[in-house]
């Protein structure tokens, strides 16, 4: 009734099954199915994925966040090809030593691909497991997330563990879900602890509450003729390896007068507009921006990469600056 048809479920094969997993980490499986196609569709092998540059990459990425991963996935690619022959480890050690593979995604792929008896445990499944057994302690604490592994692995059906797993992970995420559960419907409601309790809205408890930071983003968008001044993000922070204009990062929300008297407009620039604020929310951050567009006939250039503006569309950028970018037609702008 709830089952879900999905193409990963179709094949045991381990690098479409590897695909789908690091795609729908902390991603919904309706946002992450056209990215798990367009990938595939790139790149039909992992040799096809691991001779492709980092920016093609990143440019198929864009939009899904949490671009760490799609690092992961061509370094992962790239081993694997080089060093592995194109075969992934047929060990759930082996898998966990892949860059980007964490116990969750090692177990998935191992009982999918390789029929290996390990239990995977997501959020889904601590979910399930923490209201089936009635656990009262928090999910964000080590020893909670060890008992439950510890009972995932002990009732995993060892003679058909890819399809065990996958039934867990769609309980959770479909009957067995954070709000709202359909407990009429669960095959487990008759010995979950839970459901005999009425505790099922408020288990799985948690503790641990992320301690969010505001950031500010200035960005000036400088044309010159038919082209706009771009770089690439370096590593240590947010969007590494994305690209982005030229940046000014302030501790707290500047005025428009503030904005452009640090942006240090020239005075042969000309100020186009000042777009609004945009905000970005990630799951420890929230981003406000707002860009200065500016024509200029000068600009120190050095650390920038000067692009035609017809061919923005064929770099990365992330999700806040592309919903910019819709908003403001820089190639109308650049043929005035």
């Amino acid at each position: 009734m709830y089952k879900r048809d999905l193409p990963w479920r179709e094949t045991n094969d381990p690098y479409v099954i590897w695909i789908s997993e690091i795609v729908l980490q902390q991603t919904r499986v309706d946002q992450g199915l056209p990215y798990f196609e367009r990938i595939l569709e790139a790149f039909p092998t992992i040799h096809d994925l691991a001779k492709a540059p980092e920016d093609a990459v990143l440019k198929l990425w864009e939009g899904l966040g949490y671009y760490s991963r799609a690092r992961n996935l061509h370094f992962t690619a790239k081993l694997v090809s080089d060093e592995l022959g194109g075969h992934f480890p047929k060990t759930y050690h082996g898998l966990l030593e892949l860059k980007g593979v964490g116990p969750y995604t090692a177990a998935a792929i191992g009982s999918m691909a390789f029929n290996l008896p390990t239990a995977a445990v997501d959020g889904n499944v601590y979910r399930v497991l923490a209201r089936f057994g009635g656990i009262h302690s928090s999910i964000d604490e080590t020893a909670t997330k060890q008992v439950i592994a510890e009972f995932a692995d002990h009732i995993i059906d060892n003679s058909k563990p890819g399809d065990h797993n996958q039934a867990m992970m769609e309980l959770g995420a479909t009957v067995c879900t954070p709000s709202n559960p359909q407990c009429h419907d669960c095959p487990l409601k008759e010995n979950c602890v839970a459901h005999q309790h009425g505790t099922q809205h408020i288990l799985p408890l948690r503790s641990k509450k992320t301690k969010v930071r505001d950031r500010f983003f200035y960005y000036k968008v400088v044309l010159m003729n038919d082209t706009v001044l771009i770089n690439k993000r370096p590593s240590g922070d947010i969007w590494q390896g994305l690209y982005e204009f030229p940046l000014y990062e302030s501790e707290k929300r500047l005025s428009d007068n503030e904005m452009v008297g640090l942006l240090t407009i020239k005075k042969t620039d000309s100020v186009l507009s000042i777009s609004k604020e945009y905000k970005h929310v990630l799951s420890h951050q929230r981003i406000f921006t707002k860009f200065l567009l500016v024509k200029s006939d000068s600009f120190d250039d050095s650390n920038f990469i000067r692009v035609e503006v017809e061919k923005v569309d064929n770099f990365a950028f992330p999700k806040l600056i592309n919903r910019y970018l819709d908003d403001q037609n820089l190639k109308v702008l650049s043929d005035d």
